[in-house]
């Protein structure tokens, strides 16, 4: 971003983890023993809400405020358990706020982003039903994680010629804090693509988006099953309404998966979302 002034954006994601994991491989619940010794989770459905509000008070800087809002319904069997308990939660997550600089060359297409995510959301959600009803659901699947992270990025972007442009990004994502026996794993998230821009009206996007992150740590974390590597292809399009007003959606299919222990997967993410330029 080159420009100064005021920018909204509303997203939507939508991902339904119900594929269950080991390492790199998928695994079938009929030869899951239940009861089990460990957790066997059943599904996850997230309908996430982010909006994000970016100012820009020259060419060279810029500010991001960014919350999202989850409703996520959980399904799981705990260990020991033979029947299933269930938690639906709904919240405003974890607030992040993010600066960025971009003033290192005159084309302005190279920049760095610091920032922190602060503790907004709640992490103490209980089951609503089933043998775990009244307990703490994991902390890993709460609408905040209750810590203060540190956020630092970079990026670049650039055009091979006049219809074709490329993008980068890399950002790391670091507890600064534990909260109630709990911390965060460090997180990796890259992004890079290109898009196809001959029309001002239609921009054909390719990603691929990637995830590293580390184990959760504290008594209160599921440290045995937690922690991934997650990488996915990511085929979309913007449609610019007008110089201000454009929309976009994109569909992520998985190209590898591998995760500690034994968790839950989507096997697909779809996300659709509005931008305005004030």
């Amino acid at each position: 971003m080159a420009s100064n002034g005021w920018r909204f954006d509303m997203r939507f994601d939508y991902f339904d983890q119900n594929q269950l994991r080991e390492g790199t491989g998928g695994v079938s619940r009929g030869g899951v023993a239940i009861p089990n010794d460990e957790e066997v989770q059943q599904s996850t459905i997230n309908r996430n809400y982010t909006f994000a509000l970016d100012y820009s008070p020259n060419k060279n800087w810029g500010v991001s405020v960014t919350l999202p809002w989850f409703d996520r319904s959980h399904a799981t069997i705990a260990a020991g358990d033979e029947d299933i308990s269930t938690s639906h939660d709904k919240g405003i997550g974890d607030l992040r706020v993010l600066v960025r600089y971009s003033g290192f060359v005159a084309q302005r297409n190279t920049g760095i982003e610091f920032g922190v995510k602060l503790p907004t959301g709640k992490f103490n959600s209980t089951f609503e039903s089933g043998p775990q009803q009244g307990g703490i659901v994991d902390r890993g699947l709460q609408l905040g994680t209750g810590t203060t992270d540190l956020l630092f990025g970079i990026y670049h972007f650039d055009a091979w010629n006049a219809d074709w442009g490329y993008f980068g990004q890399a950002i790391v994502q670091a507890p600064a804090d534990s909260r109630e026996n709990f911390k965060p794993g460090l997180g990796l998230n890259i992004n890079a693509g290109v898009r196809y821009t001959a029309s001002e009206t239609f921009v054909p996007q390719l990603q691929i988006n990637a995830r590293f992150e580390k184990r959760e740590q504290g008594a209160n974390a599921d440290i045995d099953n937690s922690g991934a590597t997650l990488i996915y292809l990511s085929p979309g399009v913007t449609w610019n309404f007008s110089r201000r007003f454009s929309a976009y959606a994109f569909l992520q299919a998985p190209l590898h998966q591998r995760v500690n222990g034994l968790q839950i997967e989507a096997k697909w993410l779809g996300s659709m979302g509005l931008h305005y330029i004030f």
